[in-house]
């Protein structure tokens, strides 16, 4: 009868364990800066049940084996498949609400950001498990040091690149020949209008970004990266622009020969230095992260 007591008290432990562990990983996790999403509270609440949920399937996973409960664990392909869900949700919402955006976060942006509220289930149910799974055949203290080991190698593995990272971004002037306007030698956009000319003139701002290597040039030369860079300095700095006044929306344009890229925009905070800072942060898409300088011929392209 001990015996019994004794297994039951350690699977409620490693259960516990997990659970607790889990679901504080996806409290960590859950990061909220100045694009307030996840919303809160409401949005707050759906994810935390979501990495309750997580923890729990990982937590029961290792008693489940331990007790000859296979079947039990057919309960993670379940959950895999709940995950997928979550990415729809998300990549749904996010559609529905880019459409009322002064500057659109764009597709590409959308689904990394859908993806990343996936696999971040995903990382709950693996810190879940090592918590668990120490604390069964170790001890409460175990599954607690193995649980926050893991949260500390999660957050390594969710840190991504910035723009900064893989581009040297400066300052540049903006100026117009007729009625194009260029950032130094880059073509940006034809303005017709002399009232909105006066108006770049005036409170334009312009960047330059310079890749580092062959890697980063092709990075920028993906849109929806370009795309990215533009929501995310609208929305740091403002813009100056509503919804009948388009030839206002924040645009980067590349220069085929070099791979650079300028960028113009209209800010309600006119610093430079926020500006360039802005841009830096920027996350580099995973639909845009490509390495061709790790491919032989990437190489050899390059020297």
């Amino acid at each position: 009868m001990r015996g019994a007591d004794a297994g039951l008290n350690r699977d409620i432990a490693t259960i516990l364990t997990g659970v607790v562990l889990g679901t504080l990983a996806r409290y960590w996790m859950l990061r909220r800066d100045f694009r307030q999403y996840p919303s809160y509270p409401h949005a707050v609440v759906t994810h935390l049940a979501l990495g309750f949920v997580a923890a729990t399937l990982g937590a029961v996973a290792v008693p489940a084996i331990a007790a000859k409960e296979y079947t039990a664990v057919t309960f993670l392909a379940l959950a895999a498949t709940q995950f997928r869900d979550v990415r729809n949700m998300e990549r749904e919402m996010l559609v529905a609400i880019d459409q009322s955006s002064l500057v659109s976060r764009g597709p590409d942006f959308i689904e990394g950001i859908a993806r990343t509220f996936e696999a971040r289930n995903y990382l709950v149910v693996f810190v879940s498990l090592a918590a668990s799974l120490a604390t069964y055949v170790l001890s409460s203290l175990a599954g607690i040091a193995a649980g926050l080991l893991v949260m500390l190698l999660v957050r390594r593995f969710m840190r991504g690149k910035l723009i900064g990272d893989i581009a040297k971004v400066r300052p540049a002037e903006l100026h117009f020949e007729g009625a194009n306007l260029f950032v130094e030698d880059i073509h940006i956009m034809n303005l017709g209008l002399k009232d909105v000319r006066r108006v770049y003139e005036e409170r334009g701002r312009a960047v330059i970004l310079e890749p580092l290597d062959d890697n980063g040039r092709e990075i920028l030369a993906n849109v929806g990266q370009r795309q990215a860079i533009a929501h995310d300095v609208a929305a740091l700095l403002g813009i100056h622009r509503d919804v009948d006044t388009a030839e206002f929306t924040p645009l980067l344009r590349r220069k085929a020969e070099t791979g650079r890229v300028g960028m113009v925009i209209v800010p309600i905070e006119p610093d430079m230095e926020c500006l360039v800072a802005a841009v830096k942060n920027v996350p580099v898409l995973e639909s845009a992260f490509v390495r061709p300088l790790d491919a032989r011929a990437g190489r050899c392209a390059a020297d």
